[in-house]
């Protein structure tokens, strides 16, 4: 149960090399590996859940009559029976094509229980009666689960396949009562115990897991990112399961919050690795760059890529007496007017993904106004090349990223203050990109975006490795909790 969970924690990139999709077709463009530590973990938080969850288990009641040579029948009640404790020495977890299969082997378990007996015989008319309690050793206790995992309408469906119990030995020890009754009772209710306990554990067990797909029915197929955007989170293809590992696909493109689809098209690489490069990590998801591109293409088309510049770090920039000898003719017109920059992107960015770096290509409007009198005039436009890359990380259960200015190219798109060399400006233009652009730009990739991960659980020790075309994250997984989360395990 808790397993499924962690499966969903990441989700995945199916493969099909060259081909041209749009956000709508159903393609996988974020992979998620969970390997063999990570599916120990998943399988050690479902015994310890497992655990949790029955101890203190109240059995049903039993009662019989017994026929005990001599004495005659005997009316025996074991109530309040308790499952006070068990212990697990060893369990594991195996997937593979029918399905995965969790054991809890050479355990043992404590139970506690109260008892009862009356009768009357011809030879005493009066009712005799005592009452007492007990206790109950169970060893080489052993439980199998065996679940299936199926997408369903783009959501994880949870189904048991098979759930057993199985108990090697069971020793009941009576307080008080003669020894005729301890004789009577152990033959008479020994194996009523055991079967009872045997179908208590399976049935709390299945009860769990019923609890579990109906959490994962309720997982959310978009995360918000922001009131602007959300993420893809649908499944897409089925579950792949190995005998050491499970692989699971989802959408994973942005989209925008207000559900109309971009109209916008993107190029599907081949197949892509989930290596973390001999990194001994539970997880690692892969995120295909057309990932970060439908970010791109969102934020453009919702008109949020321009910004009016009217503070910079060497102010005497924005008025017109800084350009008196660069931009003759704009100081004539406006001399000593403040100036405010309308800075533009004129096509959503074009992300690219080497095995060394993170970049993008920009294709920027530069706007300059003057601010005469109470008037804005748009004087000139530059428009810009500009080439950033960089490093992407991980900060808490964000992917967030920073970028550096690699080059730029200049263009004087129209002017209404004469012509002027582009080569004269350029050095202004560079230390303004490096000062004012990228810093800008960094603030918002500095908060980045959420990974798909099941709130209460944390990424821990995470790495990051760049491919072609792709961003790989590899990380250990911790459980932190949540209310909802804790009570469907």
């Amino acid at each position: 149960m808790a397993s499924a969970l962690l499966f969903f924690l990441f989700l995945p990139i199916a493969a099909a090399s060259g081909t041209l999709l749009s956000q709508s077709d159903e393609a996988g463009y974020i992979s998620s590996f969970v390997s063999e530590s990570g599916l120990v973990f998943a399988k050690d938080l479902l015994v310890e859940r497992a655990v949790d969850s029955l101890t203190l288990l109240r059995l049903p009641d039993i009662e019989k009559d017994v026929r005990i040579p001599v004495v005659g029948v005997v009316h025996m009640v074991a109530s309040n029976i308790t499952l006070s404790s068990i212990n697990v020495s060893s369990s594991t977890v195996k997937p593979g094509e029918s399905g995965i299969v969790i054991v809890a082997s050479g355990a043992s378990a404590s139970l506690s229980f109260d008892w009862f007996y009356s009768y009357s015989t011809w030879l005493v008319p009066i009712k005799v009666s005592d009452k007492g309690t007990a206790s109950v050793q169970v060893e080489g206790l052993q439980v199998g689960l065996t679940i299936t995992l199926d997408n369903k309408n783009g959501t994880l469906e949870l189904a048991v396949l098979q759930c057993g119990c199985y108990m090697e030995s069971l020793v009941i020890t009576l307080d008080g009562g003669a020894s005729w009754f301890y004789q009577g009772f152990i033959y008479a209710f020994a194996n009523h115990i055991r079967s009872s306990v045997e179908d208590a554990i399976i049935k709390k067990i299945t009860e769990g897991a019923q609890k579990l797909d109906l959490f994962l029915q309720t997982l959310p197929k978009e995360i918000d990112v922001d009131k602007i955007s959300s993420l893809n989170v649908t499944f897409v293809d089925e579950p792949i399961l190995t005998n050491s590992s499970l692989e699971l696909d989802i959408n994973g493109l942005f989209i925008p919050s207000n559900k109309t689809y971009a109209q916008n098209y993107l190029y599907k690489v081949s197949q892509l690795s989930n290596s973390c490069d001999g990194a001994q990590k539970m997880l690692s998801i892969t995120l295909d760059e057309a990932v970060f591109n439908s970010a791109s293409v969102i934020y453009f088309q919702a008109g949020l890529l321009h910004w009016m510049v009217n503070k910079v770090p060497e102010q005497s920039l924005l008025n017109t007496t800084s350009w008196k000898y660069l931009i003759p003719q704009l100081y004539r017109k406006y001399p000593n007017d403040d100036m405010i920059l309308n800075m533009s992107l004129m096509s959503p960015p074009d992300v690219w993904i080497t095995s060394q770096k993170v970049g993008a290509n920009l294709l920027l409007d530069m706007t300059v106004n003057v601010l005469d009198g109470s008037s804005t005039i748009p004087v000139a436009c530059i428009s810009m090349v500009v080439d950033v890359s960089g490093v992407v990380a991980i900060s808490g259960n964000n992917l967030v990223g920073e970028v550096g200015l690699d080059s730029f190219s200049l263009s004087l798109k129209w002017s209404d203050v004469g012509k002027f060399h582009m080569n004269l400006i350029q050095g202004v233009l560079q230390v303004f990109l490096k000062t004012v652009f990228v810093p800008y730009v960094n603030v918002h990739l500095r908060q980045g975006f959420p990974l798909p991960i099941v709130r209460g659980f944390a990424l821990q020790n995470a790495s990051i490795l760049t491919t072609s075309s792709a961003v790989v994250v590899c990380s250990d997984v911790v459980f932190i909790n949540s209310t909802g989360l804790h009570s469907s395990l």
